[in-house]
């Protein structure tokens, strides 16, 4: 018996992706519901060449659903994926909404898959920057540890949604046709759609600061990219690492793909990483002044790696360890 996987969000930017990678994943699956807002249900989507009716998420869609796929904002996350794992499925979710829930794992295959083992019915995905960042980082923090991490990230629009995508051409083709200055564009959503103020993108680029507890600190730039997350990051390790291992190590990391010639303009590009599930790293080079510094660079599609695939990655991943079963206990509030 295979299992029923709904998707929720299914007509998003991520969601549209999900159902691709359903397509092609392990996971043996019998049924796929397409869920969304009242403003997409209808809608006919494809999977394995056959037509699916897109339904309306309500708290009765997940009668007899196995896995539930979430990408549709917090807000309905916190809805309804109660009403899932009641129902008795597991949740996979994309939204920060349980990502500091005490109750939530929050992982990355690759790093933590030993977390799913004990949870309470829903699984978080870390934000998109970060799962790409976690995937470098962890064959050098088996080996030689972690002290300080220093990161600035060049994010594409389409982390803020498949109408941050249309914004975005929309802004560029008024510069370029029309003659329009950049300055007097109208946004109405960059760089994130729940900021109070929204700033043109196009020949633009927004940065907004976040530093959580050190040792890591963030410094986050929305860009005039489409696709493709890229990363400056540097690293302090709590022992001396050699370039050459490094480079080996992360070379021989699942998930990971080096890409370090320089000499030959070898290097993780953005446009290159577009419809990849691997994190390209690249430029790793020692710090000049500390000698435990590295410095590198990290290249990941944000609609795979860093949402749609990792959903699904940690979907089988749960199927491969058993863990695709109703939980004892409803430990999330029921709205």
């Amino acid at each position: 018996m295979g299992y029923t996987v709904a998707v929720v969000g299914a007509t998003g930017a991520v969601g549209t992706r999900m159902i691709q990678q359903l397509e092609q994943s392990t996971l043996p699956i019998d049924k796929v519901r397409l869920l969304s807002s009242s403003r997409s249900a209808g809608k006919v989507l494809q999977y394995k060449g056959q037509d699916v009716t897109v339904e309306l998420t309500t708290e009765e869609s997940f009668e007899g659903v196995d896995i539930a796929l979430f990408s549709a904002g917090g807000s309905v996350s916190a809805k309804f994926a109660p009403y899932a794992v009641k129902a008795g499925a597991v949740v996979v979710d994309n939204t920060s909404y349980f990502r500091q829930n005490p109750d939530v794992p929050l992982v990355v295959p690759e790093v933590n898959a030993h977390a799913l083992d004990d949870h309470n019915g829903i699984i978080a995905c870390p934000n998109c920057s970060t799962i790409q960042m976690m995937v470098a980082l962890e064959p050098i923090r088996q080996k030689w540890g972690l002290s300080r991490v220093i990161v600035s990230t060049y994010q594409a629009v389409s982390g803020a949604g498949q109408s941050a995508i249309n914004e975005t051409l929309r802004e560029i083709k008024e510069v370029v046709n029309d003659g329009v200055e950049p300055k007097d564009l109208r946004a109405d959503i960059l760089p994130c759609g729940g900021d109070k103020k929204h700033f043109p993108i196009a020949f633009n680029a927004l940065a907004q600061m976040e530093e959580p507890e050190l040792p890591v600190s963030a410094t986050c730039v929305r860009v005039p990219v489409l696709y493709s997350h890229s990363e400056s990051v540097y690293i302090e390790t709590k022992e001396v690492a050699p370039i050459d291992e490094v480079k080996a190590a992360i070379a021989a990391f699942p998930g990971a793909v080096l890409e370090d010639d320089v000499a030959n303009q070898v290097y993780p590009q953005a446009a290159n990483a577009v419809g990849k599930r691997e994190t390209f790293v690249g430029r790793i080079r020692k710090d000049l002044d500390v000698a435990n510094g590295i410095h590198m660079w990290v290249v990941s599609d944000n609609l795979l790696k860093g949402a749609a695939w990792n959903l699904v990655q940690i979907a089988e991943t749960l199927h491969e360890r058993g863990l695709v079963r109703p939980t004892k206990e409803l430990k999330f509030e029921l709205k």
